[in-house]
């Protein structure tokens, strides 16, 4: 067990966010003898990795929670497939079935994929395989059965009682135009399927039953066992009042309609979850990544990649700060997350619970040592020519003799994961520099000092005898710019592992004849 005053005093985001919790919930908690935590998931287009951030962090929390509470804990994970589509995602086939079913609820819609009995269904079951790969703890709650089953049926009538205050709530927040027509229910049509916004002209509460206005036409409308959905805000409210929900985290862009539904479940009689909002995911362009358009890196592209854990590491750092996901984010992801788990062999109990691979891991950094940067192992990929993970152990043990495959899981996971991202995000983007005649000149002086090296010397000596040659050779007041030429010309990059490093790992004679066949051709 970790030390109590060490719980006390970390301020690692989870445990911070778990404390708040059980203060903010706490004789909620104490009186149904449970922990309930819910993730929401609009499945009108595939699940994308935002989706997963949501869960993975929230799971995170609940790893906190464990070493503060020992009442059980739930996390809920809902699916709002009640929702009316409202446009084609760009990403999927047969757009045309979709087309025809515009506006009806998302369990309504054919299944573009034909795999399933809807679209809504194919995307649940699309969530729910992904979410299983990590090994998440999780209930999965679709909105549609749990309107047709009745299970909302005794909220939904709350709802109704309470219409006017929930009006008086969402009206001041919305636009002239829409004031007129605004309606927290939202019948589906008995003739098309379609979720109608229309506005209501008169209330049945004895009957749990609603009039609606549908163009001059009088539609009678019971609001139960799922004849009627709900409108955004107070939907999510409903969700929390009915499943007792004590914590969500969900997206900036959507505080303001927590604040709305915060008010409308007090109004219900209850009081709001506690609540965590985090920055949201950018693409390469810096735009907001989006289901329908399935721009940035899908939750795919990255298994491909890297493993789960440098994924789950990614969600972990600076969930209040705006962070860009898109393939070239990869390398510097899984590097950091190989120097975190460097670091935990060496940090107290107190350290480790800042380190984010602790919670990553819950609670158990992994022990293998490092061989190398997935930086470095990418180099080696190109220098070695290796296409097939069997060769490229082959020309890994050539220079670690003493290594173990089987002692080193995570770096047999990574020469897979390395040769696949050379060859689909580097390899075609490689554009190797030029030198002019004085680079040539401070290149070859440092093949040149390296008659002075033998692979017995330790990298930082190595790199010392670098840093030399560059002092030398006119890159005395830049060594970046020294460093900067290396890369450009041997690897046809600005950036690379320690050059040192690199070498003592290739080989001093190796390097010789890689820069020497670099400047052959000047």
């Amino acid at each position: 067990m970790i030390d109590k005053t060490n719980i006390d005093k970390t301020n690692a985001w989870p445990f911070v966010e778990a404390k708040k919790l059980l203060r903010e919930r706490k004789n909620n908690i104490e009186n149904k003898g449970k922990i309930i935590l819910q993730t929401g998931y609009g499945p009108s287009g595939l699940p994308h990795i935002g989706t997963f951030g949501e869960v993975a962090r929230t799971s995170m929390i609940v790893n906190a929670l464990n070493y503060l509470s020992d009442l059980p804990k739930e996390i809920i994970t809902f699916s709002d497939d009640m929702d009316g589509l409202r446009k084609v995602p760009e990403n999927i086939p047969n757009p045309e079935k979709l087309e025809e079913n515009l506006h009806k609820p998302l369990t309504q819609v054919p299944d573009p994929f034909e795999k399933f009995n809807s679209f809504g269904e194919h995307n649940n079951e699309m969530l729910k395989n992904f979410l299983d790969k990590f090994n998440f703890k999780y209930s999965f709650k679709s909105s549609s059965v749990l309107y047709k089953s009745g299970f909302f049926n005794d909220t939904l009538k709350l709802i109704l009682e309470n219409y006017e205050g929930i009006m008086n709530i969402i009206i001041p927040t919305l636009g002239k135009e829409r004031q007129k027509t605004y309606s927290p229910f939202l019948p589906i049509c008995p003739d098309t399927g379609v979720v109608l916004e229309i506005p209501v002209s008169e209330l049945d509460t004895k009957n749990s039953k609603i009039i609606f206005d549908n163009n001059g036409k009088k539609l009678e409308q019971s609001i139960l066992y799922g004849n009627c959905k709900l409108q955004w805000k107070v939907d999510w409210a409903m969700r929390w009042y009915a499943l007792d929900v004590d914590f969500e985290m969900y997206g900036k862009d959507l505080i303001e309609s927590a604040i709305l539904s915060s008010k409308i479940i007090k109004l219900l009689g209850k009081s709001n979850p506690s609540g965590f909002a985090y920055e949201l995911f950018l693409d390469e362009k810096g735009e907001k990544i989006s289901k329908s358009k399935g721009n940035g890196i899908t939750i795919d592209q990255w298994l491909e990649y890297a493993s789960p854990e440098s994924l789950s590491l990614y969600m972990y750092q600076n969930p209040k700060r705006a962070k860009k996901l898109y393939r070239e984010v990869v390398p510097k992801a899984v590097d950091e997350y190989l120097d975190f788990i460097e670091k935990g062999k060496t940090q107290n109990e107190l350290q480790k619970l800042m380190n984010p691979v602790w919670h990553v891991h819950n609670s158990e950094i992994p022990e293998e040592n490092s061989i190398m940067s997935f930086s470095m192992l990418l180099n080696l990929v190109e220098t070695s020519n290796a296409d097939n993970k069997e060769l490229l152990w082959k020309f890994v043990k050539k220079y670690k003799k003493d290594i173990n495959e089987d002692m080193h899981p995570i770096f047999d996971k990574l020469i897979s994961y390395a040769i696949k991202y050379f060859n689909d995000a580097i390899k075609s983007k490689k554009i190797y520099k030029k030198p002019n005649k004085n680079e040539k000149i401070a290149l070859e002086a440092l093949v040149n000092s390296l008659d002075s090296c033998d692979d017995a010397m330790k990298p930082e000596d190595i790199q010392t005898t670098i840093y030399t040659v560059g002092k030398e050779n006119g890159y005395k007041e830049n060594l970046r710019d020294w460093f900067k030429l290396i890369y450009e010309v041997v690897f046809g990059v600005e950036n690379g592992p320690r050059f040192g490093f690199f070498i003592s790992f290739f080989g001093v004679q190796e390097t010789k004849k890689l820069i020497k066949s670099k400047l052959e051709n000047v």
